[in-house]
């Protein structure tokens, strides 16, 4: 029996180390849905010094959504963990098998979902941020450019919450889908029919009830030309939205080095000012 007790003692502490860190805690592969029998699944990482606001992060590049161990999202994403933010990693239907109104329609109810369990992860559901590059800023903009409040009615519950969010940091976001649907080899994630694209186009949703956005973007990228953020700046300004645009010079698709440096100090500001030191707007 004592040594039984050992065993489980030993297994206790090696689960721990599993979800429980230096500075933060982690649930891991929190179930958020199902599609075609498989779970959408988000992590919550939650520093020592939470500060009751959180950083969604869209894990989406070309609308792939690659998991990774959340403890590497953690080292990824340290600065804002040292900040005090909640960081919530979430993964939607990925390509090739699901398109981008389907990946949209996963991130939306992810916020809904951890709107409705906010509670329990000790955070503020009027002080959620957004963020994601590319793909993923592209999701960003959308989740709040194109929000609802919820439908009380609803027989899900999950569905019954807003998927309203703060504020916005957008990498280098494609914003108008409308040339670019169709077959695609490399980004099979476009391939659905063109009469919906205008439905998940951010430049077509923005008004005056949009979030706080920062739009980061390289002036050499090749991939997503920075003229994608320049409209979305104008479209912004045109509409009222507070907003910013940050051009990162001779920067391409994704920033290394000093760039990284400066676009991360640009998010965490951000953050700061629209989830911290202002009062939100926004509620469930």
């Amino acid at each position: 029996m004592r040594k039984l007790t050992k065993f489980y003692l030993a297994l206790a502490i090696c689960f721990a180390s599993i979800v429980s860190y230096a500075d933060v805690s982690i649930k891991a592969d929190v179930v958020y849905g199902h599609k075609d029998g498989m779970a959408l699944v988000y992590d919550v990482i939650t520093p020592e010094n939470a500060n009751g606001a959180s950083v969604v992060f869209m894990v989406s590049g070309g609308w792939f959504s690659r998991w990774a161990p959340p403890e590497n999202r953690a080292e990824q994403f340290a600065y804002y963990l040292d900040e005090g933010f909640t960081l919530i990693p979430v993964h939607h239907g990925s390509a090739p098998r699901y398109k981008v109104p389907e990946a949209y329609a996963d991130v939306s109810r992810a916020i809904r979902h951890i709107k409705m369990n906010a509670e329990a992860y000790g955070i503020d559901p009027n002080k959620i941020g957004v963020t994601g590059g590319s793909a993923g800023g592209h999701l960003s903009l959308m989740l709040g450019l194109d929000s609802d409040a919820g439908d009380p009615n609803a027989r899900d519950e999950v569905m019954r919450h807003g998927n309203e969010v703060a504020a916005i940091v957008a990498y280098f976001p494609p914003v108008d889908l409308r040339e670019i649907t169709g077959p695609n080899d490399r980004f099979p994630a476009l391939d659905f029919p063109q009469e919906k694209a205008a439905a998940i186009s951010p430049i077509l949703h923005a008004d005056a009830g949009d979030p706080p956005t920062l739009l980061i973007h390289g002036d050499a990228d090749d991939l997503v030309n920075i003229s994608n953020s320049v409209i979305m700046q104008a479209e912004f300004e045109e509409q009222s939205v507070v907003s910013e645009f940050i051009t990162i010079p001779g920067a391409g698709h994704g920033f290394r080095g000093d760039d990284a440096t400066r676009a991360a100090s640009a998010s965490v500001a951000w953050f700061k000012q629209h989830l911290l030191e202002a009062s939100s707007s926004f509620s469930d």
